[in-house]
């Protein structure tokens, strides 16, 4: 049975060309993740605040390896594509952003993203949000992003509306923590949206 609109993406959009490094302007630029960042990545989860609002540790620095090998094979499966948020100059690592869930056809995804402690409070984690859609939108041209938080979690979401994701609602008892249910916030930024 035929479909009766074509797909917003094909496959091929994202493994077609290498995953690019991308300006987040001020000093920070998303790059594809390196296995050397794998001990960088084990100390960002170390943190008490990523135990909070993330429903993953990590054990080892092993455990951090492997995570970096699924991000960049998630590239090559157009499943998920994953950057480090790094300074530009340094290379010092200060948090991740990403594509989750991508589905090509209904040119859709969902953004997730993390910062370490010392990059909290400088904005890195919504500028690289506004690099990562300006780029999904206008250089591959998904149609749709999502980015959902802990209800809870005003920083997140100070994140979101800082990078053009505007409200749209909450997903009550939708993300199993730690420390029991939290209801989710959605938001989302369409292609076109300003920001």
């Amino acid at each position: 049975m035929p479909f009766l609109s074509s797909p917003v993406l094909i496959p091929g959009a994202l493994a077609r060309i290498p995953q690019p490094a991308l300006p987040a302007g001020d000093g920070l630029v998303l790059r594809p993740w390196r296995a050397e960042d794998a001990p960088a990545v084990h100390a960002a989860f170390q943190d008490p605040v990523m135990h909070q609002w993330h429903i993953r540790s990590s054990d080892s620095v092993g455990e951090a390896a492997d995570w970096i090998t699924r991000w960049r094979k998630g590239w090559e499966a157009e499943q998920d594509a994953q950057w480090a948020v790094a300074d530009e100059i340094t290379d010092e690592l200060l948090g991740r952003v990403a594509l989750r869930q991508i589905l090509l056809g209904d040119g859709a995804a969902e953004v997730a993203y993390w910062t370490v402690a010392r990059a909290r409070g400088r904005g890195v984690a919504a500028r690289a949000t506004s690099a990562l859609a300006h780029w999904a939108f206008e250089e591959i041209g998904f149609h749709r992003l999502e980015l959902t938080h802990a209800l809870a979690n005003e920083a997140s979401c100070r994140v979101a509306v800082k990078a053009g994701f505007s409200l749209e609602g909450t997903k009550r008892s939708a993300l199993l923590h730690p420390d029991g249910w939290h209801d989710m916030h959605l938001h989302a930024r369409v292609r076109g949206d300003g920001a």
